[in-house]
């Protein structure tokens, strides 16, 4: 069997490896795509879309039973059949034909199959039905293969046959009680879909929830989920796991222990590298692939990983950020071009160090981008830190009968320049992209004072800042 030559071979046909094949093509490079389930990937079929579908229709029903004059329209219940249907409709109910229609157009050939490594930018795919294709990469091979929800080392915690976040976003039924391990932002999200579709739930969080951004952030998400009636049973881990019939019983830390219909395990991700043949060109199976800024992996001048299988930032909008970057410079590489790797140049994911945009869709929204104030202290940056609530703005009081929110930005004295923010509110997601702008561009508070915002909105809280920091 001979083997088809391509300029870039991309293992992996998720938002990242898709994005990264698409501007390999733009620029001239002939690209196949391996793919081993659906083209799409996870953020398509099992993560961002389906879970955000969860999750509207109960926000959306809360926000105008917050409004008078509206709340008195609102005549039932959340139609826990109709999400499941716009859940399924978002999803193309797990057809990627749509998506296979657009590679087509863009010209990038598709192989699908388990891909695996045979030698250095050699890729072999083995189809369902045992067809197999051998490729070879004249420039390159991307792994953009993800990553997959990683079961902690529980007792009969695998017997019990968990759901992770696949199989909480693709239920097919309700059920009557769910117990979540983790307190991170899928288990906040999770909890949050599946009390507002009628669940009993139980929040099993070693720590607190989203640990790692701002402390104000955790707090009002437990306070809100309380109200939904949700169970937070903090600083305890499962121990042990049972199933006996319809009910699986976790035995916690503290000798306690919890029974529900299903359990959700949310507690990390693991690479998905452990049977792509990387031991057979000389990495190991199961490992993270470490890179540098234009998603080269360190040690190689052929092979690329991008998105969640580099642990640089486990995000699908991050992930497609660096796909940019990295379909840009295999084919600036290939072609003899000019790199720029220096930070914020072209062919690089500076952005991923610590400019990193995130939207918790819980209860009330989380957005957040850049250093939170724990972080900027211990990088040792010389901060002011602006706190300010947003039931306060204005917009707020317009927006909903009742408003909570709260909005910190983290300033870098040393240069004038906003370095941290986050907002905790209801839609404060689409008040993100200004904050992310202003520090990416490092606009200065002097600046910033001649950017204003629209009143009656939310995004007057600027203003608030800047009027808190005072003008220089």
């Amino acid at each position: 069997m001979g083997e088809l030559e391509y300029d870039l071979i991309v293992i992996g046909a998720g938002a990242v490896g898709e994005n990264v094949a698409g501007r390999a093509v733009e620029r001239g490079l002939r690209t196949v795509i391996v793919e081993a389930e659906l083209v799409g990937g996870e953020c398509s079929y099992w993560a961002c879309m389906p879970s955000k579908a969860l999750l509207r229709s109960a926000a959306a029903l809360r926000a105008v039973s917050d409004l008078d004059g509206a709340k008195q329209a609102v005549t039932g219940a959340l139609d826990a059949a109709g999400v499941l249907r716009r859940r399924d409709a978002m999803t193309h109910e797990w057809d990627d034909s749509s998506q296979v229609k657009w590679l087509d157009g863009a010209g990038i050939d598709l192989v699908r199959g388990h891909a695996e490594f045979t030698g250095e930018k050699r890729v072999r795919v083995t189809a369902d039905d045992g067809t197999v294709t051998a490729l070879v990469a004249r420039y390159a091979v991307a792994v953009s293969t993800g990553s997959a929800a990683l079961l902690p080392d529980v007792p009969g915690l695998k017997e019990i046959e968990p759901w992770t976040s696949r199989e909480a976003t693709s239920a097919q039924q309700i059920p009557n009680s769910l117990a979540v391990i983790g307190g991170g932002v899928v288990a906040v999200e999770m909890a949050t879909a599946y009390a507002s579709l009628g669940t009993a739930v139980t929040m099993i969080v070693r720590s607190e929830l989203l640990g790692g951004m701002e402390p104000f952030a955790g707090e009002m998400v437990e306070a809100s989920l309380k109200k939904m009636g949700v169970t937070v049973r903090a600083g305890v881990s499962a121990t042990a796991a049972v199933r006996e019939g319809d009910s699986a019983t976790l035995t916690l830390s503290d000798g306690s222990a919890v029974s529900a219909e299903q359990v959700l395990v949310a507690t990390g991700r693991t690479p998905r590298t452990g049977d792509l043949g990387l031991e057979n060109i000389g990495l190991t199976a199961g490992d993270w692939l470490s890179v540098d800024d234009t998603m080269l992996v360190h040690g190689t001048d052929w092979l690329y990983a991008v998105g969640d299988v580099n642990h640089r930032a486990l995000l699908t909008h991050q992930g497609k950020y660096q796909a940019r970057a990295a379909g840009d410079v295999i084919a600036a590489r290939a072609q003899g071009e000019s790199v720029d790797d220096q930070p914020w140049g072209a062919h690089v994911a500076t952005a991923d160090h610590s400019h990193v945009p995130q939207v918790t869709f819980s209860d009330p929204e989380v957005a957040s981008v850049g250093l939170t104030e724990a972080a900027a202290r211990k990088a040792g940056r010389s901060i002011r830190v602006l706190d300010y609530n947003l039931a306060w703005v204005a917009g707020a009081s317009t927006y909903s009968d009742n408003y909570e929110g709260m909005a910190r930005a983290i300033v870098d004295e040393d240069r004038g320049v906003i370095i941290g923010a986050t907002f905790v509110g209801a839609d404060v997601a689409e008040l993100l992209h200004s904050a992310t702008v202003a520090i990416v561009g490092e606009v200065p508070i002097s600046r910033l004072w001649h950017a204003v915002p629209a009143y009656p909105t939310i995004s007057e809280v600027w203003l608030r800042w800047l009027e808190a920091y005072g003008r220089p």
